[in-house]
């Protein structure tokens, strides 16, 4: 099958009672046992529900994968896999990471002596060196979040085997649509499903997926043990999601290109982050690892901080808010929303400025989005002019 129709067909079949076209949602607590100790695969909610079972196949599937978890959050996913360390562990990271996983590395799992270190790589033989220091895992987003560099999965994967160090890929800005870390030799691939899994902004949620029997189980272990599993409303919402991913992120893509092309363009822009530009200097590498460029731009405006400020808040269809992914466009400033809790000599250090704009374009009519944007830019370009007349 391709994308579009596993996507859609994968997980589950209609159900064998009823017809349903759609599974129902198995909102229970608790399961009946025919017996003691014999039930008929799911005993509580907590540790496994159909419609868990459901979304898992189907995300596995579409990441090409063998096996899936499912979790309350992204965060609830990325803290289910740092229980699996030992005090001393060390992950290195390369710059560009959410601003929430940087914070749970140092402000929560730091206390139980998980150490943490964030870093850019201008060569393999930079990644190299930090390797060989043999962490436990090599975490990364490609593209990062907001300035979207991509990096190689398929070089620092392989370069990561070499050490005995585990890949892990934040897959969530991509999508499973885009781009396959598994494919390029990553170990686990993990997602925020609340982004353009979800794509309603109407959910919170998690996953991991790889192509190791074990670790499913230590993964399925943990949810249990630590209670960080999505409720089964929220489990059949992203797999209800996940049958239009494939149509959402034409436009998604379609859109950010025609918003990344026009600002580039504007005079009131200096830089803009897209990577389907051939002016984003990892283009090359975008085309080569990905099958498109999602949904994400980011850019560097020629005003002020309260001038960008001033700007962000009165889009008519840029909604001023965190998140992304969803079919309604937003827009946000990293430093002050979903970057604050990065340290700001941190930000600063790796290129997050105060007068970055970050947007996320939806699926409206494409047209209707540049409309809003040039109106916006124009009135706050005339503002100023009127200041030093």
């Amino acid at each position: 099958m391709k994308f579009a129709t596993k996507a859609i067909h994968s997980g589950s079949d209609p159900d064998p009672e009823t017809g349903a076209i759609m599974p129902p949602i198995y909102m229970t607590s608790t399961f009946v046992y025919d017996a003691p100790g014999e039930s008929r695969g799911y005993e509580y909610t907590r540790a496994h529900n159909p419609n868990f079972t459901i979304l898992e196949k189907t995300l596995a599937a579409l990441e090409n994968g063998k096996y899936a978890t499912v979790f309350s959050s992204g965060l609830g996913a990325l803290t289910n896999m740092i229980s699996t360390l030992e005090p001393n562990d060390k992950v290195l990271a390369i710059d560009g990471v959410y601003g929430g996983t940087f914070r749970l590395f140092t402000k929560v799992f730091n206390k139980f002596g998980i150490q943490f270190e964030t870093f850019t790589p201008r060569s393999l033989d930079d990644l190299e060196v930090k390797l060989e220091q043999k962490p436990k895992w090599l975490l990364f987003e490609t593209p990062t979040n907001p300035l979207l560099e991509v990096f190689d999965i398929e070089a620092f994967a392989s370069l990561a085997k070499k050490h005995g160090v585990a890949t892990i890929v934040d897959n969530t800005f991509a999508t499973p649509y885009f781009q396959n870390p598994l494919d390029l030799g990553a170990d686990v691939v993990w997602h925020s499903t609340t982004k353009y899994i979800g794509g309603h902004s109407d959910v919170i949620g998690g996953v991991v997926i790889s192509n190791d029997k074990d670790f499913k189980e230590q993964m399925d272990f943990l949810r249990m043990s630590l209670g960080v599993n999505p409720s089964p409303f929220e489990a059949w919402l992203l797999t209800r999601g996940l049958k239009t991913l494939a149509v959402r992120m034409e436009q998604h893509q379609k859109n950010a290109m025609a918003i990344a092309k026009f600002l580039e363009s504007h005079p009131e822009v200096d830089k803009v982050y897209y990577p389907g530009l051939e002016s984003h200097k990892d283009h090359a590498l975008a085309k080569r690892q990905m099958r498109g460029f999602s949904g994400m731009v980011s850019a560097e405006f020629k005003f002020s901080l309260e001038e960008a400020k001033k700007l962000i808040q009165h889009f008519k269809f840029f909604a001023l808010a965190e998140s992304l992914g969803g079919v309604e466009s937003l827009v946000n400033h990293p430093a002050t929303m979903t970057h604050a809790s990065i340290p700001a000599e941190e930000r600063a250090r790796i290129g997050l400025s105060d007068g970055l704009i970050r947007f996320s374009a939806g699926i409206e009519d494409t047209e209707d989005l540049i409309t809003d944007l040039s109106e916006q830019l124009n009135k706050m370009s005339n503002s100023r002019k009127e200041v030093f007349q």
